[in-house]
């Protein structure tokens, strides 16, 4: 009885964890984190000076889908092909949405 207690809290304990891993979003600092690694070219916080793409306020998918193409070798690029197989695709999602969230 004491074992199947025991194997019971275990399985709870990791349904719990797993819960949480599934629902919690990306830390908000983390993200602006990953995103600053495109103010190179993009400007701070996506407000790029003329000659480069603005993402500031850009639509979140559009961005998603840019770089997902860049990712896949579906857009040709100078750099971003090779700066976007950097990140997971949950990254790539989250800074879309910072960008997006950005006033233009």
């Amino acid at each position: 009885m004491k074992t199947f207690r025991t194997v019971g809290s275990a399985l709870l304990l990791l349904a719990v964890f797993a819960a949480h891993a599934q629902s919690s979003a990306p830390d908000p600092l983390q993200v602006r984190s990953w995103a600053a690694a495109c103010f190179n070219c993009h400007g701070t916080n996506g407000k790029a000076e003329a000659g480069n793409e603005a993402l500031a306020g850009v639509n979140k998918d559009d961005i998603v889908k840019k770089m997902m193409d860049f990712k896949a070798g579906r857009k040709p690029a100078t750099i971003m092909h090779q700066l976007s197989k950097g990140y997971s695709d949950d990254q790539i999602v989250a800074i879309a949405g910072y960008f997006a969230a950005q006033k233009k």
